[in-house]
């Protein structure tokens, strides 16, 4: 099956972690995350700016999609520094179905459970990412992992034109290395495919090696990149 564009996950990115507003001025596409984070809160742009553009936008934080290479080059010769490379990564979900899964290895929930919002706060996803989840529109679902009959990891799921998207994956530090991440990917699969999703897809730091090894071991593909650029602080 063929895998879906850097375009298309990228689409499917903003549509299942959704910003609080979103506006356009000209070229420039502004966001208000409201305290989710980058993802809900860069520029972009919709066509070819120009130095003075940027100038007068003054925007803290843009985002750089694949063939966006003048663009990176005009916010670099700003002063714009690069943060935070991303690999977008996708796979058929059929491919990641493990029937043999037990049943209490991860679950499915329509709303987070407590245990939840608590692990993903002590990995640093607070309110305003809760927030997001909160907005963006069914279906979607919350996973619960679990190791040893205890809760060790939770993630969230949407879909969006076919492709189930997984976000805010968390695993509490004492349960890594344990299955709870691929088990959740996997539960996460058959619950897009019960959906009518075709792909799971997911947005990672390229620096997360850890998580990295572990979408190329289900089988998940690289299907782009994209990275942020930071106003400097005290730009002149």
């Amino acid at each position: 099956m063929t895998l879906p564009s850097a375009d298309a996950v990228q689409a499917a990115v903003e549509a299942t972690w959704p910003p609080a507003d979103r506006w356009q001025d000209g070229p420039f596409v502004h966001r208000d995350g409201a305290g989710g984070g980058k993802r809900v809160s860069a520029t972009t742009v919709s066509g070819p700016v120009t130095e003075q553009q940027i100038a007068d936008q003054n925007s803290p934080l843009f985002c750089i999609r694949s063939g966006e290479d003048a663009l990176d080059r005009i916010l670099e010769a700003a002063g714009y520094r690069i943060i935070d490379p991303v690999t977008l990564y996708a796979a058929p979900v059929e491919g990641l179905i493990n029937a043999d899964l037990p049943r209490l290895a991860a679950i499915c929930c329509d709303v987070p459970l407590g245990i939840q919002l608590e692990i993903w706060q002590e990995g640093g996803i607070g309110p305003g990412r809760i927030a997001v989840m909160e907005r963006a529109p069914s279906p979607k679902t919350y996973i619960l992992g679990r190791s040893k009959d205890r809760p060790a990891g939770t993630a969230f799921v949407a879909i969006a034109d076919g492709l189930a998207m997984i976000h805010a994956i968390e695993t509490r530090p004492h349960f890594r290395r344990q299955g709870v991440g691929r088990a959740m990917l996997q539960r996460a699969a058959g619950w897009a495919s019960r959906n009518a999703a075709t792909h799971l897809t997911l947005a990672v730091t390229t620096a997360n090696t850890a998580a990295n090894a572990l979408y190329s071991s289900l089988g998940m593909r690289p299907v782009g990149q994209y990275h942020y650029r930071m106003r400097p602080e005290n730009p002149s």
